[in-house]
């Protein structure tokens, strides 16, 4: 066992280095599980516009949108227009085990597929809410928040699947069709944070602003619109290495997030594709989802409008 091979026609090498700091994982182990789960990781990335995280030697990890000068032509990109830089980036696109192997190689560890397709990026496949637990909470915490929002889900008529982040905290992904136009996508998210949030105030939170939320977890529905998210089965750049999971919602009060790594998501997968399986067929979005939802603030504006409206009055009380 040198430390480089060829898989897939793509020269691996520096098998053997560590992949980060307290990563307890190699890049060998790095690509092993890569490849391993190829024929399901790459279904939910094909396609999309692909933000990695990678991790190289003697560096501060970096996020990286636009593919280096030296990516061979074999893999795919595409050029999207981003409208805060003013530029043209070049997003590469993993349609194929080889891609994902080339990635794995350039120290790719976290992988964040665009939440739509690479021709039209902006049109979400996926309505997705972000269950972020605050400092010091255990896990039981997000579940107990995860469940309030699957009820919220039914009581609207939808499902979706579960999935851990590789963090702290747990993904819901809603497969939707395209008839509901991006920005109602963005107000149905939000209406069904706040429906979720509703049914226990006590322990869920829509509070965009980190001292607003008291402990609670936040239901975050920004996610909507350019965002991007953790892929299932991708890495994380965290001690151990985990990984984002599939999780039934049977089983999500018997599991940790650090249950799954890239040396144990393998054996638990057992053959199977749990994202694949769990994941409902596109539905549509209510009407009434949707119009409830226009009726509540997009988070970012409300927080920025709210800071605005907090520094004036510190400022006039200290005046």
């Amino acid at each position: 066992m040198g430390s480089s091979e060829q898989r897939a026609g793509v020269d691996l090498t520096n098998l053997d280095t560590p992949l980060f700091d307290d990563a307890s994982a190699t890049k060998r182990d790095l690509l092993d599980y890569l490849d391993a789960v190829a024929d399901r990781f790459v279904p939910v990335l094909a396609g999309r516009p692909l933000t990695v995280l990678r991790a190289l030697r003697g560096r501060a990890p970096f996020m990286q949108k636009n593919v280096s000068k030296y990516t061979p032509d074999w893999v795919r990109t595409v050029p999207i227009w981003a409208g805060a830089s003013k530029r043209e980036i070049h997003y590469a696109v993993c349609d194929d085990r080889r891609t994902l192997l080339w990635l794995g190689n350039q120290r790719a560890i976290e992988f964040h597929p665009a939440l739509g397709p690479a021709d039209d990026i902006y049109r979400p496949t996926h309505l997705i809410l972000d269950l972020d637990p605050p400092d010091g909470a255990d896990f039981a915490a997000v579940v107990a928040v995860a469940h309030l929002v699957r009820q919220a889900l039914q009581d609207s008529g939808l499902s979706g699947a579960v999935k851990t982040s590789g963090s702290r905290g747990l993904h819901i992904f809603v497969p939707i069709d395209d008839s509901a136009p991006v920005d109602d996508v963005g107000a149905a998210t939000r209406a069904l944070a706040a429906r979720a949030a509703e049914l226990d105030p006590a322990i869920a939170t829509t509070a965009f602003i980190v001292e607003d939320r008291a402990g609670k977890v936040f239901v975050d529905a920004t996610r909507a619109g350019g965002a991007t998210v953790a892929a299932a089965y991708s890495p994380r750049l965290r001690p151990g290495t985990p990984v984002s999971f599939p999780v039934a919602w049977s089983d999500l009060d018997a599991v940790q997030p650090s249950d799954f790594t890239v040396h144990t998501a393998i054996d638990v997968l057992a053959g199977r594709d749990p994202w694949a399986d769990a994941m409902p067929a596109p539905q549509q979005l209510p009407a009434e989802v949707i119009e409830h939802g226009r009726t509540i603030p997009v988070a970012r504006v409300a927080a920025m409008h709210e800071g605005k409206r907090r520094a004036r009055e510190r400022r006039e009380q200290s005046g």
